[in-house]
């Protein structure tokens, strides 16, 4: 675009946010006529939503039947940190880290529960060798990367036959990725993510293997009560049924089941290729452009929801990203889109199921626009 011209066609909504995500298509205020506000949540009212909200992440995720889920505290990050309080120490473990909130787990893990964790480590927009890693003990994963927009390819790098627990934060990926739940043995999102929920409140699910270590082993630490998943030894069962371990927000409850109602009527298999049109638009430009490039170094590798890109054209200034991001902004076509603070410079899109992946390939042509008038800008 050498005359600089705006592009005639616009997002229709610029909201590109890894978080919290866009809201559902159709999403309105007025929806909530009937929400269950102003109750307790202890009420049976306030039990059987909450129940509602398990029962069908439970069946949209198409989890095992034997598998347990409970919403707790804190939002992803408190599901994974209840996680790791309360399961590791019990054998080995391994920290697999190549962004920055696997690199929040490695922290946690070895400065905060003081554990001899094996730590292993990649640099933005590769994975660790995950053929080095040994299930003999616990390992602990991001699935997706949504500061690097790097994922893992696969599950099959994960045995069957594995000794210890694998701990995913999927926050990014589930609803939005095809997990392989049987190598999964704790898993935590929050459905501000994919589904564009409100923040606030994290989901944990629990394979059987995650059970009988929970009530099986007492770590040597003290566990805050948030934390706590069993009593006497035995698991809570009233978490995974309704009875959550403090207050929640029965608003955000009832926005979540807005949104379940959508991602029902979208189907899992809807939501899966609706992320991966949205980021495909993005990789066939980026493959269409010599300056511009997908952060990720492995095809295999590349997030399907927080794309992630960098500029690669030689001598451009220390903070040409973020003037692009900026200028987006300013015309209004894409909010939010500055890579996260400690990745590279560079841009970060958000492509989870909410997102209209024709807003997406809308916003390419402004991208373009961007990068051109910033350059002439010097």
């Amino acid at each position: 675009m050498t005359d600089l011209q705006r592009p005639a066609t616009r997002p229709a909504d610029p909201r590109f946010s890894s978080g919290p995500c866009k809201k559902h298509p159709g999403w309105s205020l007025q929806n909530f006529d009937d929400a269950s506000l102003g109750r307790s949540h202890r009420a049976a009212i306030g039990k059987s939503r909450l129940k509602e909200a398990i029962d069908r992440t439970h069946a949209l995720l198409g989890l095992p039947a034997d598998y347990r889920v409970g919403i707790v505290p804190a939002s992803d990050t408190g599901a994974y940190e209840m996680a790791m309080w309360t399961m590791l120490g019990a054998r080995p473990v391994t920290m697999l880290a190549w962004e920055s909130f696997g690199a929040g787990w490695v922290t946690d893990a070895v400065k905060q529960l003081n554990l001899d964790a094996t730590v292993m480590t990649a640099d933005y927009g590769q994975l660790p060798d995950l053929s080095a890693v040994a299930f003999d003990g616990d390992v602990c994963f991001t699935w997706n990367g949504t500061t690097s927009g790097v994922r893992v390819p696969d599950g099959d790098w994960i045995p069957a036959d594995r000794a210890g627990l694998t701990l995913c934060d999927a926050t990014s990926a589930c609803f939005a990725m095809d997990l392989p739940w049987d190598k999964l043995d704790v898993t935590t999102f929050s459905w501000q993510k994919v589904l564009g929920g409100e923040g606030a409140h994290g989901v944990i699910i629990l394979s059987p293997r995650a059970v009988e270590r929970l009530e099986t082993y007492t770590p040597a630490w003290p566990l805050p009560k948030i934390f706590r998943l069993t009593k006497g030894g035995k698991l809570i069962e009233g978490i995974f049924s309704g009875a959550t371990i403090n207050t929640p927000s029965m608003l955000c409850v009832e926005d979540y089941l807005k949104a379940l109602d959508w991602a029902e009527a979208t189907g899992r298999d809807g939501l899966i290729s609706r992320a991966e049109d949205s980021a495909r638009a993005i990789w066939d430009f980026c493959d269409a452009k010599d300056w511009i490039a997908n952060l990720a170094e492995d095809p295999a590798t590349r997030s399907t929801t927080s794309v992630c890109l960098k500029f690669t054209e030689a001598g451009l200034p220390d903070d040409f990203a973020k003037r692009v991001a900026k200028r987006l902004e300013g015309e209004g076509v894409a909010l939010d889109i500055a890579s996260y603070r400690d990745a590279p410079p560079g841009l970060r899109i958000w492509c989870g199921s909410t997102v209209d992946p024709a807003d997406v390939a809308a916003l390419m042509p402004w991208i373009d626009w961007a990068y051109q008038t910033e350059r002439a800008a010097g």
